[in-house]
């Protein structure tokens, strides 16, 4: 699950939670809703602890840049002076 995920079903469960006052014959919405924000919370840490592992895993050993070559000016051979009269 990702990070995202997870938030949206923590945002999910308090809605039901908290924001809704509807009944339904055998299920209780409150109780979903707290069973989504559970569920969101782990897939949180879930993703947080994955991320940091990943993270660590693409580090390596930083290597040194090659070095630069310089590089002499090209003109543009329409722009090429003339040769000089003698």
């Amino acid at each position: 699950m990702t990070i995202g995920a997870g938030i949206f079903l923590i945002a999910v469960g308090a809605i039901l939670y908290f924001a809704t006052n509807i009944h339904v014959q055998g299920v209780s919405i409150d109780t979903i809703g707290l069973i989504l924000m559970v569920a969101g919370l782990v897939g949180l840490l879930i993703g947080l602890f994955q991320e940091i592992i990943w993270s660590s895993r693409r580090r390596g050993p930083v290597e040194a840049a090659p070095p630069v070559e310089e590089r002499r000016e090209v003109r543009d051979p329409a722009y090429r002076e003339a040769p000089p009269r003698y």
